[in-house]
Order: structure tokens, then C-alpha cells, then sequence
């Protein structure tokens, strides 16, 4: 490279969030990018992956991508199918995650826990959200989220994505376990 070259830019690093539906996804994505992507809780909102930017304190950027709901990584229709193909590499236009944000319900971790299993299989770096903790909480839920960071050896974050709780905790999580973007 010259002198009056410029360097590249970093390519951004892939993060995707996945989790069963109703867990808080999109909503998650919209705190982690600022972005207003619609959130309901009825099947098929999020058909096709959605995207956003979110920057790290050296200002790469990550490509924030936000899945349909999946039960598991054995696709039974289109939207799961599209998860499976986005964490495997294979959805076109989206390179392989480096890094996968599980977003997990707080009050139905044994409903959760199969497709977080699956995902940890694949053998990327992985960050748990343990959404809706308020709610759990309300409900008599103790959760054991020092259990599941010791257990499963990955970062677990508290949050509750509707009011911004843990956003902080859990930025500082990912920005731990975002592997290095491909140049």
C-alpha cells in the first residue's frame, strides 16, 4: 500500500441474533441498533432476516442481523429454514456468523434451552441474553444464570429488552466474544 493509499476498512463482523419466538428478539435489535423494526407477537413478522449496524468502541462495525423465530435447527418451514441457512453460512449475501446472541425467555429457560444447545453445537462464539427477566422475576422465578454461565462456559447476560436493562452488561459481553471479522 502507497503512502497515499487509504487503508481498507474493516469488513463488519456478523452478529445474529436467534431464539424461539416471543422471546424479545426485535425488540433486542432495536435497542442494540437504534432501528424501529416492527414487533408483534404473531408467526411470520420476521419472514426474511433483518439488518442493522451497531459500532463498537473502536468503531467497527458490526452487521447486526435479526432471524425469525426457530424451536430448533431442524427446519419444519420457510422462516426456520432461513435461520438454519444464516447460521450455517448458506443464506446468500450473509457470510457465517462470528458471533451468535441466543435470546433466551427468562421464565421458559426448559422451552429455550433445546435450541440454545443446538446452537452451541455449531461451534461459534455465543452470547446469551436472558430476556424478560422482569417478568420472570414477577412470576417466582428464580433464574440461575451463574448455573448456566458455569455450565455452558459462554457469557449469560440479564436483560430486559423492553426497558434497556442489561443493554449495557450485554454490549460488554459481545464486544468480549465477537471473534475477529474476516478481512
Amino acid at each position: 500500500m502507497s503512502p497515499t493509499e487509504a487503508p481498507p476498512e474493516a469488513a463488519p463482523t456478523t452478529l445474529v441474533l436467534v431464539g424461539n419466538p416471543n422471546v424479545g428478539k426485535s425488540t433486542l435489535f432495536n435497542r442494540l441498533t437504534g432501528l424501529r423494526q416492527k414487533v408483534a407477537n404473531y408467526a411470520g413478522v420476521t419472514v426474511d432476516a433483518r439488518e442493522g449496524e451497531l459500532f463498537s468502541d473502536e468503531e467497527t462495525p458490526w452487521r447486526v442481523l435479526d432471524l425469525p423465530g426457530t424451536y430448533s435447527l431442524t427446519p419444519t418451514s420457510y422462516d426456520e429454514e432461513i435461520v438454519e441457512l444464516a447460521l450455517r453460512g448458506g443464506l446468500e449475501g450473509v457470510p457465517a456468523p462470528d458471533t451468535i446472541l441466543v435470546v433466551v425467555d427468562a421464565g421458559n429457560l426448559r422451552r429455550n434451552l433445546y435450541l440454545l444447545s443446538e446452537i452451541t453445537d455449531l461451534g461459534r462464539p455465543v452470547v446469551v441474553a436472558l430476556n424478560m427477566v422482569d417478568e420472570a422475576r414477577r412470576g417466582g422465578v428464580t433464574l440461575p444464570t451463574e448455573l448456566l454461565r458455569e455450565q455452558l462456559g459462554i457469557p449469560v447476560v440479564e436483560t430486559v429488552a423492553s426497558t434497556g436493562e442489561g443493554i449495557k452488561e450485554l454490549r460488554e459481553a459481545l464486544k468480549g466474544e465477537v471473534a475477529p471479522a474476516r478481512g
